[in-house]
């Protein structure tokens, strides 16, 4: 009767369902949605670029000269107007983002591919291998990478493919480090030491069994470098020290329309809203991923 009496008494808790509305905005966020829509829409322009570009990057017509884009005075024939040499700003500006893109994944690849072997040769041998690859990180840690970057590219000229090669120096000790620590943690669980007892060669281990493991890290660190590869190649081609004409870049668009800031703005303002928009998107959805994905924050 007493037990009737208090379970009558109790009050009891209503949970409230979320609606399918607010379950996927929990799940997936209006300011992720955001970045992965604007990103969509970097990846289409990056793939048919040559198609939705409706001149030749390179064309030049001086009687167009700065003619202001179409919603400030000008037409409609050239949408976001026209640089110094009479070229298409639009037409410009998606080549650059081609050219942007493709740089910054190429480098973040090449960046991956150098920190993850470092970081597995690291873990496995341990002892003077391992403090050697930590001197090293600890050296270009130490180091402007700016400074570097300008005396490899004043010692060997500057091509695309150096310019790549280059831009790969940069980052790969964050993903080194992260590497190693994931590998000697690895290297303690149940399959690792399973594969190891049943003969797997080392090699074999760390592709097969570790690396598999340990991708979702990786992947989350590859994400948030690709802002910083952007912006460096943005920088570098600003101080006239990236690409040279006639290849283009946002940065190298926005070093060469700072001349024209006021009397022709648009030739360095949409490059440079490009880039701003892009590096956020990407950071959001690098702090995304890794809120969702990395294991130790969760």
């Amino acid at each position: 009767m007493t037990a009737d009496v208090e379970n009558a008494a109790a009050p009891s808790v209503m949970v409230r369902r979320k609606s399918g509305a607010e379950a996927f905005f929990t799940a997936w966020p209006p300011l992720v949605l955001i970045s992965l829509s604007w990103l969509g829409l970097m990846i289409l322009v990056t793939l048919f670029a040559y198609w939705l570009a409706p001149y030749d990057f390179m064309a030049t017509n001086v009687l167009a000269r700065l003619r202001p884009p179409a919603l400030f005075g000008g037409t409609f024939e050239h949408l976001l107007g026209t640089d110094q040499l009479g070229r298409d700003v639009f037409s410009r500006v998606i080549t650059s983002i081609r050219i942007s893109i493709i740089i910054a994944v190429a480098a973040t690849v090449i960046t991956t591919i150098i920190g993850v072997t470092l970081g597995f040769l690291s873990a496995y041998f341990r002892g003077w291998v391992d403090q050697v690859i930590l001197m090293l990180v600890d050296a270009q840690l130490a180091m402007p990478f700016m400074i570097i970057a300008i005396a490899i590219l004043a010692f060997l000229g500057n091509s695309l493919v150096i310019f790549v090669l280059m831009l790969g120096l940069n980052g790969w000790e964050i993903i080194t480090r992260i590497a190693r620590s994931l590998a000697i943690s690895a290297n303690a669980r149940g399959y690792a030491v399973a594969a190891r007892d049943i003969g797997a060669s080392p090699a074999r281990i760390y592709l097969r069994h570790i690396l598999p493991n340990i991708a979702t890290t990786i992947i989350v660190a590859m994400t948030l470098n690709i802002p910083g590869v952007i912006l460096l190649e943005s920088s570098l081609s600003f101080l006239g020290i990236g690409l040279q004409p006639p290849q283009t870049s946002l940065g190298n668009m926005v070093g060469y329309g700072r001349d024209y800031i006021q009397s022709a703005p648009w030739i360095m303002l949409t490059p440079a809203a490009v880039i701003v928009l892009t590096t956020l998107s990407v950071s959001i959805i690098g702090d995304w991923l890794r809120d969702r994905l990395d294991p130790t924050l969760s």
